[in-house]
């Protein structure tokens, strides 16, 4: 009987270990880190942008709620990008496969010769050929990003804007260049390929709004979050801006997930689905452009075309086929590389975006600027655009707002494609003023709903508070919303721009905002000590003056019932803008805490700069 007990044992036991570990196995191999560089650049010397510190705050809190460890910053110099780029890639290196690693840019970016530059605040560009020098080439870091085994690289530029750099001499494309993204990546932009963005003048940006807005929203898988953001943005800003993006990410992805206590969607999704698949030509004009706009590609646009011809909004989709037809026949040119490739562009547009670049790398290949009688054009992947395509894309900068064109305003989505955005979320006043120097400004932090929660399986990024207490407002207003403490007298040294940089140097501004990368605390301490030149560009204000608040203030969207306020951040450093037309002031509706109750807010909290009151406490109602 023992002999028989002892082999029992002697059998169980191995069974009983190998039992035992293989739930830590698999809860290692299904950890999920997240990594995240999220940079704003607006203190540009010759044309400073309201809103880019401000969006890069926003990004980085959403970005820090989903799990993220966040390394971020605001006003770089070149030296300082390229450094930060490289700690980062570093880290993502030292990360494991199990990462998702993304990048958020926001800033000027240009396009050259079918490259994207992003360009730092200290840069002195006045030619094309400046760019190459001054800017950084952002695929230099895609393809060493992509070059690592992580589960999926987002690369998300924020940075499609009208240049002020180059005014004489040979002319730049505008906007930013289409681009292939590369293997498990995914690219998007704040404006088509080839278009820019309309100036902003804040507290918020359009794109960053409704970006934070989609991943906040919880259960949308990853193409998904993008598709809404560009339904979101068009209607936004009247159509004047139509984001892009492309992917190349076959592993599962959300930012969050709903709940089973989540509040059933809109439209029944077997509805939405079939609503989705069904030709352009079978929907109505409304449901019509949605669909184009939502699978935004060349044939989508082209059926509606081909669909509604005569309807007002024929030349707005007309543009956005304009745009794209040119952004893939110009990198199909680019990737070709031979004078023949150079020649056939030069005849499909001889006034075109890219009729610059074409002519410039001829000189390059010591080909003659004109082909010879006969030459064998190349194959495109798209046909020749047809005279009435031509005028969209025959000038400098393709605006979607553009008075000369008459375009008719887009009508809403549909619910089933694009829900209204949260009550909450629809006006966003600005931050607390920035302490620091090259630190990001931090929103007022509206909580998350309850039912919206950060995977299970995603590693707990380290120091951030905001991670474990998304659905609480006492914690994370206490945190936050605390006045800054009063700055000391500088130091002697670099006079001008000097500012309290303890927070920057510590690493992390407070123990809920974005650490800095290491190579922005440590260009700071150099400040501190006069070892290394501010750039010029940096010294700035802070954001917001304590106990004042912007009268303007940005809308998303039409305010749904019942409208609240929720956390916005300033300008950094806004240029003179015309006054906006206020929103009424809304009521604001309790969130419920941690415990499913209405937190009490702390003292303070209440309110923010100015007498206006905070997410969380109630606003009188509007009238």
């Amino acid at each position: 009987m023992r002999g028989t007990f002892r082999l029992f044992i002697c059998l169980i036991l191995p069974i009983v270990a190998l039992t035992a570990g293989a739930p830590s196995g698999a809860r290692a191999q299904q950890q999920e880190k997240r990594i995240a560089l999220v940079v704003g650049n607006g203190a540009y010397a010759k044309s400073p942008l309201a809103t880019t510190a401000n969006d890069a705050g926003l990004i980085a809190q959403t970005l820090q709620a989903a799990g993220f460890d966040v390394v971020g910053a605001r006003d770089l110099d070149g030296d300082t990008l390229r450094k930060s780029f490289r700690d980062f890639i570093q880290k993502a290196q030292a990360s494991g496969p199990g990462t998702v690693a993304m990048i958020y840019l926001a800033g000027y970016g240009v396009q050259l010769a079918g490259e994207n530059y992003f360009i730092p605040v200290d840069s002195n560009i006045t030619r094309d050929t400046d760019i190459p020098t001054e800017a950084l080439r952002l695929s230099d870091y895609a393809r060493q990003l992509a070059s690592i085994p992580l589960k999926a690289n987002i690369v998300v530029l924020d940075a499609a804007r009208a240049q002020p750099f180059i005014e004489g001499g040979q002319p730049i494309a505008s906007g930013l260049a289409l681009v292939e993204p590369e293997p498990n990546m995914l690219v998007a932009f704040n404006a088509a390929p080839g278009t820019v963005a309309p100036e902003e003048p804040g507290p918020y940006g359009i794109y960053a709004q409704s970006l934070a807005e989609m991943i906040r929203t919880g259960g949308l898988p990853l193409p998904e979050v993008f598709d809404r953001v560009r339904l979101r943005v068009n209607e936004a800003s009247k159509g004047a801006q139509v984001p892009w993006n492309e992917q190349k990410i076959s592993a599962p992805f959300s930012f969050f997930e709903r709940g089973p206590d989540a509040p059933p969607p809109e439209a029944a999704p077997d509805q939405v689905a079939a609503l989705r698949n069904k030709p352009i030509r079978d929907l109505g004009v409304q449901d019509a452009y949605a669909a184009a706009l939502e699978r935004d590609t060349l044939p989508a646009y082209e059926e509606f075309l081909a669909a509604y011809p005569g309807d007002p909004l024929a030349k707005r989709v007309m543009a956005i086929v304009a745009a794209r037809r040119e952004a893939i026949t110009w990198r199909r040119t680019y990737r070709t590389d031979t004078p023949e490739a150079y020649w056939s562009y030069l005849r499909r547009y001889p006034r075109g975006p890219h009729a610059g670049d074409a002519r410039r790398r001829l000189a390059i290949l010591t080909a003659p600027p004109e082909p010879p009688p006969s030459f064998a054009m190349i194959d495109y992947d798209v046909p020749p655009p047809p005279p009435q395509e031509v005028v969209y894309v025959d000038r400098p900068v393709l605006y979607f707002s553009d008075p000369d064109f008459g375009f008719a305003p887009p009508p809403p989505p549909p619910v089933y494609y694009l829900p209204p955005p949260p009550p909450d979320f629809v006006v966003l006043p600005p931050p607390m003023p920035v302490i620091g120097l090259f630190v990001l400004p931090q929103p007022v932090f509206v909580p998350i709903p309850v039912f919206v929660r950060p995977p299970v399986y995603v590693a707990p990024p380290p120091n951030n508070i905001i991670y474990q207490n998304i659905h609480n407002t006492t914690v994370i207003n206490t945190v936050i919303n605390r006045p800054p403490a009063p700055a000391p007298a500088p130091a002697a040294g670099p006079g001008p721009g000097q500012v309290n940089l303890a927070p920057a140097v510590a690493g992390r501004a407070n123990p809920a905002g974005p650490a800095v990368p290491q190579a922005v605390a440590q260009r700071a301490a150099l400040i501190q000590q006069g070892k290394a030149p501010m750039p010029p560009s940096a010294t700035i204000q802070p954001t917001a003056k304590p106990g004042t608040l912007p009268g303007t203030i940005q809308p998303l969207a039409k305010p749904g019932p019942p409208p609240t306020t929720s956390a916005a951040v300033a300008p950094t450093a806004a240029p003179p803008v015309a006054p906006q037309t206020k929103l009424p002031q809304a009521n604001t509706l309790p969130v419920p805490g941690a415990h499913g109750g209405p937190p009490t807010p702390p003292a303070g909290a209440g309110t923010l700069p100015g007498g206006k009151p905070a997410p969380g406490a109630t606003a009188p109602t509007a009238t």
